[in-house]
């Protein structure tokens, strides 16, 4: 793995501001890898010791927290995410409110909110 992509993907996930997220699909396309939204995740899995990275802002392109339903890490990211005021539904966020580009789209496309 060339470090210097790892390094890349997780800069782009600690710069998700708090009560925002963002899809693996937009952390790899915001660290300059476009369709790598796998890599994002793997390099999830392997963050280095002593790295603190808000993993929990890192969702499916639909919205959904990746891991099991009621599995602890699921638990945990719901937590985690409603303490920074980011509405959490069966699992689902609503990217329109809370990506990272939900606003731009709103503001360009009048997308509704979902």
């Amino acid at each position: 793995m060339n470090t210097d992509v790892a390094t890349r993907i997780y800069a782009a996930i600690a710069a998700i501001p708090p009560g925002r997220v963002a899809s693996y699909g937009a952390i790899a396309a915001r660290a300059g890898l476009p369709g790598r939204a796998r890599l994002v995740g793997r390099l999830l899995g392997e963050v280095p010791d002593g790295m603190v990275l808000p993993w929990y802002r890192v969702l499916r392109s639909s919205g959904h927290i990746a891991m099991p339903p009621g599995s602890r890490g699921f638990r945990e990211q719901s937590r985690l995410l409603r303490a920074e005021g980011v509405e959490v539904k069966n699992g689902r966020v609503p990217l329109s409110r809370f990506g990272l580009d939900g606003d731009l789209d709103h503001a360009l496309w009048g997308m509704p909110d979902g």
